[in-house]
């Protein structure tokens, strides 16, 4: 039993929107006897290889081509072996960190590189390139029950980053019941038997429905905190919470309209070091949105190319998601034509 949890009287314990935590979560919860993700699926789940093998040997969804390489030989061994074009990704990264797409043999070596450098266990992932439109989706596991909370649209960056700008909900998708069956396959065949499940997929033009990347915590980027509480009315962080610590409590699924539409922008704003800042609050008002930002005069805003880079966000509520959309994008703009930089 680990000696500062039992010191502490721990009496649950969660990871909420980052990957980093939940090993030590899944580790905590099996030796101190709390609710929890079985620590052995917790291992696979780490692991985007293992993962992807899977949900291969499974049938779960449409992605074929798969490779796990820990260094430039095995990446020799391959040359003949892939079909490109392909993505390369961290066995263990978030936040669209060292992702590329890959062309060409030169192409893979360098992206290789530059993955397993990011990977805390120095291995790299590649698997089939997909063309299609991204959605994410949040899931509770509960008493071997999945419940699925929402399908979200997603708006990306173009290549070569891949990194998330936003999110809205409803998706408007026409494959929604597939994205949400498959979503539930892939759970089942994991064996994530508690807790939250945020996963990315991709839906081509042809309805194949490919996983690419599957989170046992609370999605980020306002996903948990805002995004799901706004748009159905569920208080997902108390869930979360009440789960953990082995407290009663209820999920009411979504029913067909959804309580709000819900649009999410990422402050991705121009490159500079800030002079002086906008009033965020007369921003706010005049489009009625809620902005989040932790930005100072004297901060280095950075090229957007993940995650880490964005310096806050935007959430739009509107009885039309069009509306929604107008809004997170009119002050987005005002916000960065309103930073002087020096």
């Amino acid at each position: 039993m680990p000696p500062v949890c039992s010191l502490k009287k721990i009496d649950g314990v969660i990871t909420a929107a980052t990957d980093y935590g939940v090993l030590s979560a899944a580790y905590v919860a099996r030796e101190m006897n709390l609710p929890g993700l079985d620590y052995d699926v917790a291992k696979i789940i780490k692991n985007k290889y293992l993962v992807r093998r899977n949900l291969s040997e499974n049938q779960v969804d449409d992605i074929s081509q798969y490779f796990e390489v820990e260094n430039l030989d095995l990446i020799a061994e391959l040359r003949d072996k892939i079909n490109y074009p392909v993505i390369v990704k961290p066995c263990d990264g978030s936040g669209s960190k060292g992702i590329n797409k890959v062309k060409t043999y030169e192409q893979l070596v360098t992206a290789c590189k530059e993955a397993m450098n990011v990977s805390l266990v120095g291995r790299a992932l590649i698997e089939d390139f997909i063309v299609g439109e991204e959605f994410g989706v949040e899931s509770f596991v509960y008493n071997g029950e999945v419940h699925v909370l929402g399908v979200m649209g997603k708006e990306m960056t173009k290549p070569p980053y891949y990194a998330e700008l936003g999110h809205f909900i409803p998706s408007g998708s026409s494959m929604e019941e597939k994205i949400k069956s498959i979503v539930i396959k892939a759970i089942k065949s994991l064996g994530i038997n508690f807790g939250s499940v945020n996963m990315d997929l991709l839906v081509t033009k042809n309805g194949d429905v490919c996983i690419i990347d599957i989170g046992a915590r609370m999605g980020g980027n306002l996903i948990g905190t805002h995004i799901i509480p706004l748009s159905t009315g569920i208080d997902y962080p108390s869930i979360i919470i009440k789960a953990a610590t082995d407290s009663p409590f209820e999920i009411r699924e979504r029913v067909q309209v959804l309580k709000s539409n819900v649009v999410t922008r990422i402050l991705a704003l121009s490159p500079g070091k800030v002079k002086s800042l906008p009033d965020f609050k007369v921003i706010e008002k005049e489009c009625q949105v809620k902005t989040y930002h932790s930005l100072e005069v004297g901060d280095e805003i950075k090229k957007y190319q993940n995650n880490l880079d964005g310096c806050g966000y935007i959430v739009s509520v509107s009885p039309s998601v069009q509306n929604a959309f107008k809004k997170a994008m009119k002050s987005k703009e005002i916000i960065d034509r309103g930073i002087i930089r020096e």
